[in-house]
């Protein structure tokens, strides 16, 4: 890996991430990207005219986004689709409907709740600002709009180890209790939290009717180590993969192929929104597509039954103070290439065909590879592959990059590989392959 290469992907990683303060944001600043690129907006409300050669993306409800390439020479008998997939969630805190907490004293508070399994104490006494959408009315109608303060509006302080001095003894946090962020010493009571988001959207308090708000970590990205080999920022997961698969795509052409990338919201909590990996999204466009290409329904699932897709989500990293935690043959080291995601309880959807498929793919684009299973006696995660096969049963694997203090505020990673990781998604869309009905793999 050239290190002009990697140190130029990883600085425009890094401005991704400060654009994509919530998943409303990492939405719009991929819609950006697309329309700099010539992609034609569809919606799902209306009719779909798709010619080859075309470039497409479609929305669902402003926090998940799957975009197409439809080759110059597809055509329904040989129809496939090359797919991947990450997410534009990371674990945080919403803010509640009725979000103000007025006390004790002065002071006024917000009231959050926990969105997915973040380390909770690695939010404390650190500047956050709220990012995220809001309903505004505007005459007769009510719009959605982005809503990014860019500023240190709250913290939530650590209580004094003079007033708790068992405090590195404890367990878990209470969330209730104990992670509301303090918003304003407020004496004579003319703070509101609602004005605040008003003023900053220019609006009257009283036409904001509904908002989506979640807290963001103020602190500035940054790479740092001996040689810089180390990169640190808020929402590494899953920003650094969905900005790989991004910039492959955006490059990426195969004539014979249609070629998507798909952004889901809510992997943090499930998937089982009407935006997640869970939903009707993947199917209803895939099939749409199929449709205004004059593809019969029996020629649609022979397409599926042709394609593949690659779920993206970043992998556990060796710890450097506790590699026990990992198994002995099968785990990850930051800066040492893309992570092949395997789990006998089927958590990860990778199998022996996905696997060897990938492994050739990186092989011809000399991206190196690496294996992360859990250990046996571990209970690990899961991510949105195994989901989305529930809706589109196409072949498929999950890769990763190795990452630190994963779910933290602030999360580490490698340098390198996130260059890595664009190189082999690139393989994967430009190069030529098919599958054969007993599992073997043609290379064209």
């Amino acid at each position: 890996m050239e290190r002009v290469e990697a140190e130029d992907t990883t600085r425009g990683l890094l401005d991704f991430i400060r654009r994509c303060a919530s998943p409303y944001h990492t939405v719009a600043t991929i819609r950006e990207r697309r329309e700099d690129k010539g992609f034609e907006c569809l919606s799902e409300q209306g009719a779909w005219n798709i010619r080859l050669g075309g470039r497409y993306y479609v929305v669902r409800n402003g926090s998940s986004v799957i975009a197409f390439v439809v080759g110059s020479y597809v055509y329904g008998d040989a129809l496939r689709f090359k797919v991947t997939a990450s997410h534009s969630d990371s674990p945080t805190y919403k803010v509640k409907a009725n979000g103000e907490l007025r006390g004790p004293g002065p002071y006024l508070r917000l009231n959050v709740e926990g969105y997915g399994g973040m380390i909770d104490r690695t939010w404390l006494d650190r500047p956050l600002g709220v990012a995220g959408r809001v309903m505004v009315r505007e005459g007769n109608t009510i719009r959605p709009r982005l809503f990014d303060a860019d500023e240190d509006l709250l913290l939530i302080p650590s209580v004094a180890i003079h007033l708790n001095r068992d405090v590195n003894e404890q367990g878990a946090l209470n969330r209730q209790v104990d992670m509301c962020p303090l918003f304003a010493c407020d004496a004579d009571g003319s703070q509101s939290f609602d004005a605040v988001v008003a003023d900053r959207l220019g609006v009257a308090a009283s036409d904001v009717l509904a908002h989506d708000l979640v807290l963001v970590n103020r602190q500035e990205p940054c790479t740092w180590g001996a040689r810089r080999e180390f990169v640190s920022a808020p929402r590494l997961d899953d920003l650094q993969c969905a900005y790989s698969l991004l910039e492959a795509f955006l490059g990426a052409r195969d004539e014979r192929s249609v070629l998507v990338f798909a952004c889901f919201n809510n992997e943090e909590v499930g998937s089982g929104t009407m935006q997640g990996a869970l939903s009707t999204f993947m199917p209803d466009v895939l099939r749409r597509v199929a449709g205004a290409l004059s593809v019969a329904s029996d020629a649609y699932r022979r397409a599926v039954a042709r394609s593949f897709m690659v779920s993206c989500d970043n992998a556990h990293a060796v710890h450097p103070n506790h590699p026990e935690l990992h198994d002995e043959g099968n785990r990850a080291w930051i800066n040492g290439g893309v992570v092949i995601k395997e789990s006998a309880k089927q958590r990860y959807c990778t199998d022996a065909v996905g696997r060897a498929l990938f492994a050739e793919l990186c092989a011809r684009a000399n991206v190196p590879t690496q294996t992360f299973a859990n250990r046996s006696d571990m209970v690990g995660g899961s991510t949105l592959g195994n989901l989305a096969q529930r809706k589109v049963s196409m072949l498929a694997l999950d890769l990763g990059l190795p990452q630190l203090a994963m779910h933290s505020a602030y999360e580490t990673a490698g340098v390198l590989d996130t260059a890595y990781m664009v190189r082999a998604m690139r393989s994967f869309y430009d190069t030529d392959w098919s599958f054969g009905p007993d599992g073997s793999i043609a290379f064209g």
